[in-house]
């Protein structure tokens, strides 16, 4: 994490478990009412290109309760998205502030703004990979269960961002990982390639949910169409027909299975309201806990900076 959390393929089992430890003790501290100025005096520049909700107030609640100040650059108003070469952006940001933290499209840009900055930068969420996210998801499973290595974690839908991070996520940390996605809506090569390149991961690519399911003890799923793709709306609506969270699946599943969904939910798409509200609590646990994840990246990587 030298250069900032940019990929969970970056990281290592022990650097994963570093943040989820991390992030226990600040909720621990938070919950307590325990002074966290931790991050007293420091800056966190948060570059906007994507829209949200979570992310921007995850990440700014977080840093004000670190003891720091965060800066919102919505993409529009700012240089980066009139142009300015993601270099130049990388080098004043650096002379400012402690930290960045991008949510945007291309991966490609947020790796090119780590090789620029002097400070560490932060994915917020890429069409590649949503790491905070994952981070924030297994700190709940492990909080409701106790333990990751053994379980299996079943991602239904398709293969996107959350569906990459969640294999690489999943597997670093010993889970067995599952995926149904639709043919031609697969996760990317390299994942794969990741997930499938080392004999000690379990992990199995399906074409229906059913399969996927059977013997979960974690569901996690997410909208057909995600930002930027509205305009496939009615295709995806078809190919991913079948493709839902709903009672019947919940069935195939093991006795206590979670559910996890990173929001905004499409209920009676990707998932009943049925299921939905049957494991709220579990949902809006994994929501609250992006602050606390988010919080541990910043801390680990803002501190000595």
């Amino acid at each position: 994490m030298k250069k900032g959390l940019l990929k969970l393929l970056d990281l290592s089992k022990e650097d994963i478990l570093a943040i989820l430890n991390k992030a226990d003790q600040l909720k621990y501290e938070q919950k307590h009412g325990i002074q966290q100025e931790y991050l007293k005096g420091k800056t966190l520049a948060m570059i906007f290109e994507k829209n949200s909700t979570r992310t921007r107030v995850s990440f700014e609640t977080g840093m004000y309760q670190l003891g720091g100040h965060a800066l919102f650059l919505s993409g529009k108003e700012s240089q980066i998205g009139r142009g300015e070469p993601v270099a130049d952006t990388a080098r004043v940001l650096s002379r400012y502030c402690d930290g960045i933290m991008i949510r945007t499209f291309a991966q490609s840009e947020v790796e090119e703004l780590a090789k620029y900055a002097d400070i560490p930068v932060i994915n917020g969420l890429t069409d590649f990979c949503h790491p905070c996210q994952v981070l924030a998801d297994l700190l709940t499973v492990r909080e409701h269960k106790a333990v990751l290595e053994g379980l299996k974690l079943c991602y239904i839908g398709d293969g996107n961002n959350m569906a990459n991070s969640l294999i690489v996520g999943g597997l670093k940390v010993g889970m067995e990982v599952s995926v149904a996605c639709p043919e031609g809506y697969d996760p990317a090569p390299r994942v794969l390639e990741f997930a499938k390149g080392d004999p000690a991961h379990k992990f199995t690519l399906f074409r229906t949910p059913e399969e996927a399911a059977v013997g979960a003890d974690v569901i996690v799923t997410d909208v057909w169409a995600s930002m930027g793709q509205e305009g496939e709306k009615a295709e995806r609506e078809r190919a991913f027909a079948g493709y839902q969270v709903n009672g019947e699946l919940m069935a195939l599943t093991n006795p206590g299975c979670m559910v996890q969904h990173c929001l905004p939910a499409h209920r009676g798409e990707e998932i009943t309201a049925e299921v939905f509200e049957a494991h709220a609590e579990e949902i809006f646990d994994e929501a609250e806990n992006r602050l606390h994840a988010q919080k541990a990246v910043m801390y680990l990587l803002m501190k000595e900076a």
